[in-house]
């Protein structure tokens, strides 16, 4: 492979465990919008009350990373995504110290279209292919609101998407892209506003998809020498039914290369879609073949990557397809509408706590409230949480021996836990517990993703990275690291796939 190829080098993805059943939605709004019922099919990925587009890309560049420590290749982050959770302060920064990655790195946040993902990545092949990196992580995510009774309410879902780019093992080669900005409105979400105005349908579909896009494909086919008969899977998150098949064969891409746009199963993910689709297509590709990336959006960016035989280094990720396994059922439809803080509920006295947090305090110990990273010492072994000058070795309590030592990718179980109905919960009750970690270490934390009756001592858990609390009266989010269950039947749906 040529010195100066670049492309991509591995690939994560993360959809939120919750999938919200469609028919929940258009039964709960059948009075009032009668004519969504037949839209009641399928369902809609669904974030938890404690999961945001900033969790979400976590998660997504954890299962990319895996569990290797040694994270100093990454020297770029590009996050992109529409719903950052701070409108002034450094997004991706916060993904940064949560994958305990270099300080060292560049940092950049992605917003204001719908390209903000391939936007992101595109800006990470040109930092790698000019020499300002060496190898660039890419996430997106978004976490978007909508209207009850809308539509949008029933298209839209939940999910994250993470992607490396690189110059050596490659799983596929960037062969070349093609960008058309124009300020077509078909959509757009105000300053301050937290949901999107969108235009007319066939207006859209007519004078926006069906002249741009075949525009940016045709410009892209000629930059790269590709013909339109070669490509193998034709990626573009739309939710026009058949839109995608017409506007391929208008360019002289065979319609059967078309991929699911995975709106039956999760919903159109925003500025993460193309990126999710595109991780998904990654994980059904074969050696050799060339996958168009299309995402429409203030005009269009059409991407060619083409898959080598390292492609199938990724069969241990879990990727979309992993995330679309591993599913429970919701059915609930102000669960979702409470998760989503689209309806005002009394919260109790209980619920009425100062939240404020010590900026301060946080920056001193960042590496241990966002890395979750403890202590080691190198005297005895002994390891804690959190670390402290003094040791916590029994017998020997050595003073400033403690090295680093991170916890978020060891196996944990829980040795004792707490159902808690008294004490404040956006889901309650509220489950903690103390955790205890293989080769030594124990935190009392918080366990997510867990039902009534569901935990019990000695289960088997993992460390997930999610919102701790809100301070609403100064509108600042809190993140910390959770306990959920390691549930066998992800691996197993994973090789029935």
């Amino acid at each position: 492979m040529a010195e100066n190829t670049i492309g991509l080098k591995a690939f994560g993805g993360y959809i939120p465990r919750l999938r919200l059943q469609r028919k929940s939605i258009t039964g709960a709004n059948a009075w009032i919008a009668p004519n969504l019922v037949g839209k009641g099919k399928g369902e809609r990925s669904m974030g938890n009350w404690d999961e945001d587009s900033l969790t979400m890309a976590v998660e997504a560049a954890r299962d990319l990373l895996g569990t290797d420590e040694d994270r100093s290749h990454i020297d770029a982050l590009y996050f992109g995504s529409t719903t950052l959770p701070f409108s002034d302060r450094l997004n991706s920064g916060i993904i940064s110290a949560a994958l305990t990655l270099d300080h060292g790195i560049q940092a950049v946040d992605v917003s204001s279209t719908q390209r903000a993902g391939t936007i992101a990545l595109l800006q990470a092949c040109n930092g790698v292919a000019g020499g300002a990196n060496k190898e660039a992580l890419v996430c997106a995510a978004d976490h978007r609101k909508a209207r009850a009774a809308s539509v949008q309410e029933l298209e839209f879902g939940d999910g994250a998407a993470a992607l490396s780019v690189g110059t050596d093992n490659l799983i596929a080669k960037f062969i070349g892209s093609h960008t058309l900005t124009i300020d077509f409105v078909d959509h757009f979400r105000g300053s301050g506003e937290e949901f999107d105005y969108g235009w007319e349908e066939r207006w859209i579909r007519d004078e926006g998809y069906t002249k741009i896009v075949p525009e940016a494909i045709t410009a892209a086919l000629e930059k790269t020498g590709v013909s339109a008969s070669d490509i193998d899977h034709f990626v573009m998150p739309c939710t026009f039914a058949r839109l995608p098949q017409k506007l391929a064969k208008m360019c002289g891409i065979n319609p059967d290369t078309v991929t699911d746009p995975l709106g039956s199963v999760c919903g159109e993910t925003g500025a993460a879609h193309a990126l999710v689709m595109l991780v998904h297509a990654l994980q059904n590709a074969k050696p050799g073949e060339k996958i168009m990336l299309v995402h429409f959006g203030g005009g269009c960016d059409v991407l060619i990557f083409e898959t080598t035989d390292l492609i199938a280094s990724m069969s241990d990720k879990k990727g979309i397809v992993g995330s679309l396994a591993d599913r429970q059922e919701e059915t609930n439809y102000m669960k979702f509408l409470t998760f989503h803080g689209l309806v005002e509920w009394e919260r109790g006295m209980r619920g009425e706590q100062d939240k404020k947090t010590a900026l301060t305090t946080l920056y001193r110990n960042e590496d241990t409230v966002m890395g979750l990273v403890g202590g080691r010492c190198t005297e005895t072994g002994v390891v804690q949480f959190p670390r402290s000058r003094i040791s916590v070795a029994p017998n020997k309590p050595a003073v400033d021996t403690q090295e680093p030592y991170k916890f978020a990718d060891r196996n944990a179980t829980i040795l004792s836990w707490s159902a808690d109905f008294l004490s404040f919960s956006m889901n309650p009750p509220n489950h903690y517990g103390m955790i205890v970690f293989e080769g030594g270490g124990r935190i009392m934390m918080d366990i997510g993703d867990v039902t009534q009756g569901e935990v019990d001592s000695g289960m088997e858990v993992r460390m997930v990275f999610r919102i701790k609390d809100f301070d609403d009266q100064r509108g600042f989010k809190r993140y910390f690291w959770k306990a959920v269950p390691v549930r066998k039947a992800v691996a197993t749906a994973q090789a029935a796939e």
